[in-house]
C-alpha cells in the first residue's frame, strides 16, 4: 500500500490583531473571562481587501515553495465563509498562483469539518495517482457580532497543504471514525454576515460526537489512547478542547496528572490561542502549532486527531510523523508572522469589523493595508478584482532562504 499525507504545510492569518484584553476594557469585562474562561488571548482581524482567497493564497504560496506546481492535478478549497454561490474561491487562487491547467478546483462546505473532508476526498486519488500532488487549502473568517456572545473566540486564518504518495511530515492512517447528524447548534443563513450559534448545545455535540467516532475509530483500528502521542482537535476555543481532552482520558480510564495532560494539549492551542478560530483551517493550525512548538523529536509518533463541524459532521483518525519532518517545517515563517502582527486599537477593530462591501454592483476600490502578497484590489460590476503584491520583508521561509523562483510572486 501506498503511504499518502502531509507533505508541507503552512498558516497564515491576518497581519492585525486584537488583543482580548482590549476588548475587555471597551466592553467592561474581567479580562480573565477571556484568558481563563475561554483560554483565549488574541484574535486576528482581517481589513478591508483581507478575504478568504487573500488568506488561502498567501498560505499556499509558502507551502508550495520548493514544489512542482505542474505535479499538482487538484485543489480543494474548504471554507465556511464563502462569498459566491457559484464560482469557487479556489478559482481566484489557482489563477493568483499560476497553478496548471490540468488542474480540478472544487469548493467544499460542511461547516468547520470541511478541511478533513477535503483530505479524506485527496488520499484515495493519490494512493491511484502516487506521481501527482493535491493542494488543500482550508481558509475562514469567524464572525458573529459586536457585543455578541461569540465576538472573543472570532478570529481568521488559513492553511495551506500539500499532499502527496511518500510524504515528508506525516502519512495519514486509513482507518477513522466518522458520524453525521442533523442538528441546529451553528449555522449562518445566506441573508446574514454573521452566524448564529447556540454555544452551550454546540459544546455538548462536540463532545458527544467525540465519543462516538472515538468508539467508531478504535473499533476499526484496534489502537487504544495510549498507543497515541498526542491529540489535535478543532479549537473553537481553548478551553472547549481541554474539556474534550479530560472526556478522552475519563472514557478511557486514562489518570494523567493535570500539568501532565495541559502541556501536551497546549502545544497544539499555543498558535490558536492568539489567532482565534480560524473554522475549517483550526485543526490544522493546531498541527502546525505542536509540530512548530513542541520540544521533542516526533517522529515515528502517532498523532489523533478530531474534526468538528456543526451541522454536524465529526471525524477521528490519526497520522504517524515522518522522520526528518523538522527540516520541511514552516517555523521561522509561522513565528515570525505572528510576532510581527499590528495590535489593534479598540476603535481600529471597529472600524475593520463595521466596513461594508458593496452590493449593489458599484465600483469600490479597497483601502490599502497590509495583506501579505496578494490583495482584493476592488470590486466592480459584482466582480471581485485580485492583485499581487510585493513579497513583505517580514515573509520567510525555514532557515531565512530566499522563496525558489517559481513560488515567487511577480
Amino acid at each position: 500500500m501506498v503511504n499518502v499525507g502531509i507533505d508541507s504545510l503552512a498558516v497564515y492569518t491576518s497581519r492585525y490583531a486584537l488583543d482580548l484584553a482590549t476588548l475587555a476594557g471597551a466592553r467592561n469585562i474581567d479580562v480573565d473571562k477571556f484568558y481563563v474562561g475561554l483560554g483565549q488571548h488574541a484574535m486576528s482581524v482581517p481589513p478591508p481587501g483581507e478575504d478568504i482567497v487573500t488568506m488561502g493564497a498567501n498560505a499556499a504560496l509558502q507551502a508550495l515553495a520548493g514544489v512542482d506546481l505542474d505535479a499538482i492535478d487538484m485543489l480543494l478549497f474548504a471554507t465556511e465563509s464563502s462569498f459566491d454561490q457559484s464560482k469557487a474561491s479556489g478559482l481566484y487562487v489557482h489563477e493568483l498562483l499560476g497553478l496548471p491547467p490540468r488542474c480540478r478546483t472544487i469548493e467544499l462546505k460542511q461547516a468547520c469539518y470541511s478541511g478533513t473532508a477535503a483530505i479524506q476526498l485527496a488520499l484515495p486519488y493519490l494512493r491511484e495517482n502516487p506521481a501527482r500532488k493535491v493542494l488543500v487549502i482550508a481558509s475562514d473568517i469567524a464572525r458573529y457580532g459586536l457585543g455578541s456572545t461569540g465576538e472573543s473566540s472570532q478570529g481568521c486564518g488559513a492553511v495551506a497543504m500539500v499532499l502527496c504518495a511518500n510524504p515528508r511530515i506525516a502519512v495519514l492512517e486509513k482507518q477513522s471514525g466518522y458520524v453525521s447528524e442533523s442538528v441546529m447548534d451553528f449555522w449562518r443563513p445566506n441573508y446574514l454576515d454573521a452566524a448564529l450559534v447556540e454555544g452551550k448545545y454546540s459544546s455538548k455535540l462536540y463532545l458527544q460526537m467525540l465519543e462516538k467516532t472515538w468508539h467508531d475509530y478504535t473499533a476499526l483500528s484496534g489502537r487504544a489512547f495510549q498507543d497515541h502521542d498526542y491529540y489535535c482537535y478543532h479549537a473553537a476555543v481553548p478551553r472547549l478542547v481541554e474539556k474534550a481532552h479530560q472526556s478522552l482520558m475519563r472514557w478511557n480510564e486514562q489518570s494523567i496528572a493535570e500539568d501532565v495532560w495541559k502541556r501536551d494539549i497546549n502545544y497544539s492551542l499555543t498558535y490558536g490561542r492568539m489567532i482565534g478560530n480560524s473554522y475549517t483551517a483550526s485543526l490544522y493550525v493546531g498541527l502546525a502549532s505542536l509540530l512548530d512548538t513542541v520540544g521533542e523529536d516526533l517522529s515515528q509518533r502517532r498523532i489523533g486527531f478530531y474534526s468538528y463541524g456543526s451541522g454536524c459532521v465529526a471525524e477521528f483518525f490519526s497520522a504517524i510523523i515522518q522522520p526528518g519532518y523538522r527540516k520541511h517545517l514552516n517555523t521561522d515563517y509561522h513565528q515570525q508572522l505572528l510576532s510581527s502582527r499590528a495590535p489593534l486599537s479598540y476603535e481600529e477593530y471597529e472600524a475593520f469589523y463595521l466596513y461594508e462591501y458593496p452590493e449593489d454592483g458599484s465600483l469600490v476600490e479597497m483601502p490599502v493595508y497590509d495583506t501579505g502578497s496578494f490583495r482584493l484590489t476592488k470590486m466592480e460590476s459584482h466582480k471581485r478584482i485580485y492583485e499581487k503584491v510585493a513579497i513583505p520583508q517580514w515573509r520567510v521561509i525555514e532557515g531565512g532562504e530566499a522563496l525558489t523562483e517559481q513560488a515567487q510572486v511577480s
